[in-house]
């Protein structure tokens, strides 16, 4: 019988395209946030396995389900969030809505609309945000602006890896009324260079992504602690330039992701404006070597 073991990639925390509780994040809340993210890998990686039938990888899917809610023992992931999350008396609400998602994966493969991805958005993307704010006790207040961030950063994930999604899982995250209003078939996604009408859709969706950075700007400035504050503000600056960058590249052929290099300017500059608006503004100190 094949296991959730058996089916994973090898991909940790510090593989992510944004980061996963970086050293910004205050060290109690670390290991509870940690194991969230283990738990949501291992069911990632069920649910894109390449070779696993659809079969298996919904029931592993169930039984990591199960292992969250205490039917069974079977998942060691599910089993380490479970018990984190019993000792921090938080609810396992957040992890139950990512798993609806991941049997998204493996059941849906094409998205009719820019509506239907927004509500993929809400089980895949959403509830990570959430979970992250839940943990440092944040008002829900909140969720508005985490809600657009969140769903941005799975759609420039999607676009980024759109062609590679379709070559080796055979998913389209791309609005299907988007592609043939161009008179692009998923086919073209199988290029080794974008047609320049699959150019313009995907322009045109990292356009719509833009205007909910622009909904999320105000996040960062609504969280009360200031390290997860700048975590989200860098997020932000990192999400806008990818953004950008796919209204102007071509992801089949182009490099998207932000290299090292890169990296620099755009955390500078994500700190110099959390620090205008938040502690030089707010008059307020900020040690980043607090690890309360």
């Amino acid at each position: 019988m094949t296991t959730v073991a058996e089916l994973q990639s090898g991909k940790g925390h510090r593989d992510e395209n944004f980061p996963v509780a970086s050293f910004l994040i205050r060290r109690r809340y670390r290991p509870v946030i940690l194991a969230f993210y283990r738990f949501a890998r291992a069911a990632d990686d069920v649910a894109d396995h390449p070779t696993a039938s659809s079969a298996e990888r919904l029931n592993l899917l169930q039984e990591m389900d199960r292992t969250l809610i205490g039917k069974i023992d079977a998942v060691p992931e599910a089993l380490a969030l479970r018990r984190v999350l019993e000792e921090r008396k938080l609810s396992a609400e957040h992890a139950l809505m990512l798993l609806e998602a991941f049997r998204r994966d493996v059941t849906k493969l094409r998205y009719q609309s820019w509506d239907e991805v927004m509500d993929y958005c809400r089980y895949s993307a959403m509830p990570v945000g959430r979970f992250v704010l839940d943990v440092h006790g944040e008002s829900r207040d909140t969720w508005p602006a985490n809600d657009a961030l969140c769903a941005a950063l799975q759609i420039i994930n999607h676009l980024q890896d759109c062609g590679k999604d379709y070559r080796a899982l055979g998913r389209v995250y791309l609005p299907e009324d988007a592609l043939a209003a161009a008179g692009v078939t998923v086919k073209d996604l199988r290029e080794d260079r974008a047609s320049p009408a699959l150019r313009r859709v995907i322009a045109d969706l990292a356009g719509r992504t833009q205007k909910l950075l622009g909904e999320s700007s105000p996040f960062a400035d609504q969280i009360r602690d200031l390290r997860l504050s700048l975590e989200v503000a860098v997020i932000q600056r990192l999400a806008e330039g990818l953004a950008r960058r796919l209204t102007q590249r071509d992801p089949l052929s182009e490099r998207v992701h932000h290299s090292k290099s890169d990296l620099v300017p755009l955390l500078l500059e994500a700190t110099a404006r959390f620090l205008r608006t938040r502690v030089l503004g707010g008059k307020r100190t900020f040690a980043l070597r607090s690890s309360a």
